[in-house]
């Protein structure tokens, strides 16, 4: 192996790396509604300057970019029919647009992949409630974000269950 050859990632490498691009894909979900910024924009900001970052002596973990761009295009693109899939899981009296703005990026991070065809939706569901558990520590969002999403699951990938 030369210098310019990257190393092979092992199978647990992959998983950590696919799981960050979750978490980042969230948090610039997040980023665009509360700035109002581009797709573009945003996407290249946390792959220059997140993937692998170090902050403060803390290093950021490495994302997967191919499946954190494919989230983001995914959920802007279909942003209207994630969100009634999500509207349709959630309590009638409160609608997607009521719910808090970090539950409802994970909610729209999470249904673009749903509509992906790659993950099997209950991956999609264990890997976004832990993406929950680490906004909400101590709360009870985890379970709320496992019930809507099992519930969105169902809708979009009738076949898996």
């Amino acid at each position: 192996m030369t210098a310019d050859t990257p190393r092979k990632l092992s199978t647990d490498e992959k998983r950590q790396r696919r799981s960050a691009a979750r978490l980042y894909a969230v948090q610039a979900l997040f980023q665009m509604e509360a700035s109002g910024q581009a797709l573009d924009r945003v996407a290249r900001e946390f792959e220059t300057h997140r993937f692998g970052a170090v902050y403060e002596g803390d290093e950021m973990a490495e994302g997967d970019p191919g499946l954190f761009r494919a989230i983001l295009e995914e959920a802007v693109s279909l942003q209207a029919k994630i969100d009634q899939m999500t509207d349709r899981a959630l309590v009638a009296k409160w609608p997607i647009d009521r719910i808090d703005p970090v539950l409802r990026a994970l909610f729209r991070a999470a249904g673009a992949e749903l509509v992906l065809p790659a993950t099997p939706p209950k991956v999609v569901i264990t890997e976004y409630v832990d993406v929950a558990r680490a906004f909400f520590p101590e709360g009870k969002e985890p379970k709320f974000v496992n019930a809507v999403l099992d519930h969105m699951a169902r809708e979009a990938k009738p076949e898996a269950f």
